[in-house]
């Protein structure tokens, strides 16, 4: 059973990240994560967001994107949720192939990977769900 549920819901815009941003700096504080793990439990979670409001929702305001927080078992999982058709994660390129180095795109994904010690995604009729789970 989660010991905390927070949740935000936002419009697919991106000025709406700096609500984001203002929400996961609230619940990391409330929630006492290690100050060390905000950065990339930031970035992380503004990389999914970012990925939902332009890449699932096509940056269309009437879809919103939502965003669940609960710790359980000593461990954070956020769920980042957008209204979209979904993707193919195994679609996307490799960032760190020299190809796409010089990409101005493409690493959300693998910067997720980086921070978070769990990505899965989850492809539901209503959109996609990204999971990010951090150990605490």
């Amino acid at each position: 059973m989660p010991e905390q549920i927070y949740h935000l819901e936002i419009e697919s815009n991106a000025k709406n990240l700096i609500t984001i941003e203002e929400f996961v700096n609230y619940f990391a504080v409330d929630l006492n994560i290690n100050p060390d793990k905000i950065p990339g439990l930031l970035l992380a979670i503004t990389e999914a967001s970012t990925n939902a409001i332009i890449h699932g929702n096509k940056s269309d305001e009437n879809k919103l994107v939502t965003i669940d927080v609960t710790k359980e078992n000593g461990q954070l999982v956020i769920v980042v949720k957008d209204q979209g058709k979904g993707f193919d994660p195994e679609l996307i390129p490799d960032p760190t192939e020299s190809d796409n180095l010089l990409k101005d795109s493409g690493r959300g994904i693998y910067l997720m990977r980086v921070y978070m010690d769990d990505l899965r995604f989850n492809l539901t009729p209503g959109g996609t769900e990204t999971i990010l789970i951090l150990n605490l």
